[in-house]
């Protein structure tokens, strides 16, 4: 019998960092829209999502991910503003976006990317988009309301951090919210 995991590779965010989007969070949490929001210690800058994969291929999985941080240095990274997926009209994901190095950040999960096409794991169709999710809206929303929330962290934005760690996650899916662990880790060059 196969041994699959639900993974994805992803960028820590610094605990001050956390803190200061949790307090968004709270205050949008207020308006009482129907939003199952992402628990602040969960929040990540996601790379690659994975999805499904043979327990088995964590060892190669984490030598693409030790590959690719090698290859990269440190940056300096600030997480500014607010927005939602797929726009105001239908939105799905609320997300708090990333300012900072992003050539850095792009080459990071390019080559990431290419590393672990070289292993059998499709590329990204899509362009990469660094955000951090807060949240997922579930049903129809006011957005006349939505907007003003909104609107009222638009100029939200955090001290910077430098994201020197990027790290292959395990994602078991609970009753309780998702419960993530960390299988292998690698510093930036």
């Amino acid at each position: 019998m196969s041994n699959i995991i639900r993974t994805f590779i992803a960028v820590e965010i610094p605990e001050k960092i956390i803190s200061s989007i949790d307090r968004v969070q709270e205050s949008i949490k207020n308006y009482g829209f129907k939003i199952k929001w992402v628990r602040p210690e969960r929040i990540h800058l996601t790379l690659k999502f994975l999805g499904n994969i043979e327990a088995a291929d964590t060892e190669n999985v984490g030598r693409a991910l030790c590959e690719a941080a090698g290859t990269i240095p440190p940056m300096s990274l600030q997480a500014k503003g607010i927005g939602v997926f797929p726009g105001i009209r239908r939105p799905r994901v609320v997300w708090v976006g990333i300012t900072g190095q992003l050539e850095t950040l792009g080459r990071l999960q390019k080559t990431l990317d290419e590393n672990l096409a070289a292993i059998g794991f499709p590329k990204e169709k899509r362009p990469f988009k660094g955000h951090l999710t807060l949240g997922r809206i579930q049903k129809k929303i006011d957005t006349k309301r939505f907007i003003e929330a909104l609107d009222t962290f638009k100029k939200f934005e955090t001290e910077t951090f430098t994201a020197d760690r990027v790290v292959l996650y395990q994602s078991e899916l609970k009753a309780s919210g998702a419960v993530y662990t960390e299988l292998v880790s690698a510093r930036l060059a």
